[in-house]
């Protein structure tokens, strides 16, 4: 059974920075492109970035390209989401996916991912 477990969410203040983990079991990790996604209260969730299984394939979301970097370390089978300069906008439950090995869909779009975790709360302060 597929398993993704983040951490690294809290509660910080405008400007700071924060890394979010995202632990993956029961796959084998590495041929899969992963994706974080964000949910902020009354919102739809919302792609924020996505990296494929080498690495070198990385996608951004417009309001998060320049300051948040997404990153893999297969051996570990996790992803990583360092965001920079947060703003209070950021504020959202954050979550990994995984994105089917065979689908039409861009990496970027949310109907190509199956498996979710359960997501870490991320609340930036002004």
């Amino acid at each position: 059974q597929v398993q993704l477990v983040e951490s690294g969410g809290g509660l910080v203040q405008a400007g700071v920075s924060l890394r979010l983990s995202c632990a993956a079991s029961g796959v084998t990790f590495s041929p899969y492109t992963m994706g974080w996604f964000r949910q902020a209260p009354g919102k739809e969730r919302e792609f924020v970035a996505a990296i494929d299984w080498t690495g070198s394939g990385v996608y951004y979301a417009d309001n998060v390209k320049g300051r948040f970097t997404i990153s893999r370390d297969n051996a570990k089978n996790t992803i990583y989401l360092r965001m920079n300069t947060l703003k209070p906008e950021d504020t959202a439950v954050y979550y990994c996916a995984v994105r089917r090995p065979v689908t039409a869909t861009r990496p970027t779009d949310i109907r190509g991912y199956d498996y979710w975790g359960q997501g870490t709360q991320v609340t930036v302060s002004s």
